[in-house]
């Protein structure tokens, strides 16, 4: 196909290249099957190799999308502009104390990438570990993956991925110096824990299909290649993370799929680096583990806690017949994750879809509780980094109320605010209003809805709403605060957010309600917050704009072809739209894991009827569709490029009017889209135009 150019006012058509492949007695056909490049993982690494035509159809599908949007052009920028006018740019992070020092993030005024800095503990001059705006230089694409301190603070490892394929490399050096070393680690997933001795650390290889899969110890200053292998997951639907524990002195392994966990112990201290299970895999059990001193706490589903309960037991003795009960079940409150100190155990728990934290001194079994009053809010731990504290440090924000680090001082009660978001462009919490309703589904399911508007705006059957869900993974829809959302609340914008099934929001049960074979919840769920808003008045069909990302860009597929005649617009970013597809071909990095997520189709022909009844891609058919907003990324590894391309190509194919559908596809990212925090705001605002657009209809001719 030639690249078509920006005067172009005709869609561009794929061509058809009709394959087909049978499973359980069925056909599947598929027209645009060529857009997925054979070379998918060489493109990944380099973009530069995606195959002519494929790019040739990609490019003009973001030609078209340029002329669409053009007329837009200036209110985009000054989208882009207000937007970059709420953020502070000088920013800085509270410090936090570790050792003799003081550490924190915070950006410089102009600045795209963040800065890693500390000062002694007592104070005295800033000294710059780790530049993110120099280490990005000349980049197209620039994301840090981490910084990690090593514990005698001599040294430090940090991972980048430099072309949104998530791919980090890991480098090393010592922190009087900026100069890394030249023990580069390559195609890790970004993360390195020391050892107590610092001299070297952990990490995870990802294996050829992108999967993290081996865990390594590196020795400073050694070959890469001569890594020592520490273990190894065999199984394809399993993947590792790695975290350190509270005290520093463990490495834990946690190894899981969708639906079960299994946890491994590798000691810090000294040159024995064999790892001890302490949490074995068992179908269904899902467990986390914070070693303290000799004993291990343990949350856990394990005897029918569907919503975990914590225990403990010695670290000596792991089975789970030496495990006793220190929070017990409770049926509706989910234990959502829970950090240690030296003398506290403190939880994040979510009942009724609020959350609150509860402290509890681990000696005396005396608890105290944190909790706020809005409607809706969210609240977030942030890990300590010294084990010997009282202070816990979280977060606290709502739709109005910008975000606010508090120190909560353990061992007196007291809650001391540290930093409160800064809006330079002014903002006042009191001339917005945040709610939550809550909508019944199809089958009488009360899905909650949070909502944010001006005080100001008039709320009838012509108020614009911009609707967004997920509803996958167990994922719970925080009701946090965002500044950039302020930009269509003030222009008259609802903003709501649906909690629906297939998330954590109203516990364990909300998600396997929207799992597997009761999948199609998730869309009804999200189909009945939009009639509902409807219902009550407060907005018309063909006046909400619905928007989802990644699982939740499925989501905006399914309910474009079951409900298109309540939306004026759709925003489908990075959306996993292939389901049919993808969930067949196990080559594909997320494939096996994610069978106990949607279902295997290859081996259930049940899970493929359910799979096949509501794939986004599969079930387009001739009708009208609303004006659809398709997001990608080239080098995506979790939702690949060539499903929403694909998608919007069988869309113009098949559909009988409505539209606009517009592709843009990012040649230059990968899931998380623009890696600069500027740049990220051009990405918010294209949506945000295009929104505006749909409400007010205003496309250009063809």
């Amino acid at each position: 196909m030639p690249h078509s150019s920006s005067q172009n006012v005709n869609s561009p058509r794929a061509q058809k290249r009709p394959t087909q492949h049978i499973y359980h007695g069925h056909i599947l056909h598929d027209d645009f099957a060529w857009l997925r490049a054979e070379n998918w993982q060489d493109v990944l690494r380099h973009p530069k190799k995606l195959p002519q035509d494929i790019r040739a159809y990609i490019e003009a599908e973001n030609d078209y999308a340029d002329f669409m949007l053009k007329p837009f052009a200036s209110l985009r920028r000054s989208l882009e502009k207000e937007m970059r006018a709420r953020i502070k740019e000088d920013d800085a992070d509270v410090p936090q104390n570790d050792g003799a020092f003081s550490y924190f993030e915070r950006y410089r005024e102009g600045g795209e990438h963040p800065l890693y800095c500390r000062t002694l503990r007592d104070g005295g001059a800033e000294h710059i570990l780790l530049d993110g705006d120099v280490e990005a230089e000349g980049k197209a694409f620039f994301d840090i993956g981490g910084c990690f301190i090593a514990p005698d603070h001599a040294r430090l490892a940090w991972s980048v991925d430099e072309a949104g394929s998530e791919y980090y490399t890991i480098k090393t050096r010592r922190c009087d110096d900026v100069r890394d070393a030249s023990d580069l680690i390559i195609e890790t997933d970004g993360t390195a824990v020391w050892d107590r001795a610092s001299q070297g650390f952990y990490y995870i290889r990802l294996d050829e299909h992108h999967r993290p899969s081996r865990v390594f110890y590196h020795r400073c200053g050694d070959d890469p290649a001569h890594d020592q292998l520490i273990y190894e997951e065999m199984d394809a639907g399993w993947f590792l993370n790695l975290y350190p524990s509270a005290a520093r002195d463990w490495l834990i392994i946690h190894a899981h799929d969708h639906d079960s966990t299994e946890v491994w112990l590798v000691s810090l201290r000294g040159e024995e680096r064999k790892p001890l299970c302490v949490a074995p895999r068992q179908k269904g059990i899902r467990t986390s583990v914070a070693p303290y001193h000799d004993r291990l706490f343990i949350k856990t589903n394990w005897g029918g806690a569907d919503d975990f309960r914590i225990m403990e037991t010695d670290i000596n003795h792991p089975d789970p017949s030496h495990w006793r009960d220190i929070v017990p079940h409770r049926a509706g409150c989910l234990i959502v994750s829970f950090a240690i100190t030296q003398h506290y155990l403190t939880r994040l728990e979510r009942e009724d879809g609020l959350p609150r934290l509860v402290v509890r001194h681990i000696a005396s079994g005396q608890e105290q509780t944190i909790a706020f009053d809005e409607e809706a809010y969210a609240l977030s731990l942030i890990p300590e980094r010294e084990f010997e504290t009282t202070n816990l440090r979280f977060t606290y924000s709502s739709m109005t109320t910008p975000r606010q680090t508090f120190d909560y001082d353990m061992a007196r009660a007291e809650r001391i605010l540290r930093k409160q978001q800064d809006i330079p462009s002014g903002h006042d919490p009191e001339t917005y209003v945040t709610r939550r309703i809550y909508a019944p589904s199809h089958d009488g399911a009360l899905v909650p809805v949070t909502l944010l508007y001006a005080k100001s705006t008039q709320i009838n059957a012509s108020t614009p709403v911009f609707l967004t869900g997920y509803g996958a993974y167990g994922s719970p829809y925080p009701a946090s605060f965002s500044e950039n959302r302020l930009s269509l609340v003030d222009r008259g914008f609802i903003y709501g957010i649906a909690h629906i099934r297939g998330g954590t929001d109203k516990g364990w049960a909300w998600y396997e309600q929207g799992k597997l074979r009761h999948k199609a919840n998730t869309f009804h769920d999200f189909i009945a917050a939009a009639r509902y808003l409807i219902a009550q008045g407060m907005t018309s069909a063909k006046r909400i704009v619905a928007s989802g990302g990644s699982a939740g860009g499925m989501l905006m597929g399914a309910v474009a072809n079951m409900a298109p005649e309540l939306f004026a617009g759709i925003i489908a970013d990075v959306p996993f739209v292939d389901v049919m597809n993808t969930m067949l071909d196990d080559t594909l990095p997320l494939t096996p894991p994610e069978w106990l997520e949607w279902g295997n189709p290859i081996s259930d022909a049940e899970a493929f009827e359910t799979m096949r009844a509501y794939s986004p891609y599969d079930n387009i058919c001739a009708q009208d569709y609303p004006a659809i907003l398709a997001l990608s990324g080239l080098t995506d590894p979790r939702v690949t490029y060539w499903e929403p391309t694909k998608w919007v190509a069988r869309l113009r194919a098949t559909m009988t009017g409505g539209g606009p559908i517009l592709l843009k596809t990012n040649m230059k990212a990968g899931h998380g889209g623009s890696s600069g925090r500027f740049d990220q705001l051009a990405d918010v605002a294209l949506e945000y135009v295009f929104a505006l657009g749909c409400i007010n209809q205003s496309w250009p001719k063809a």
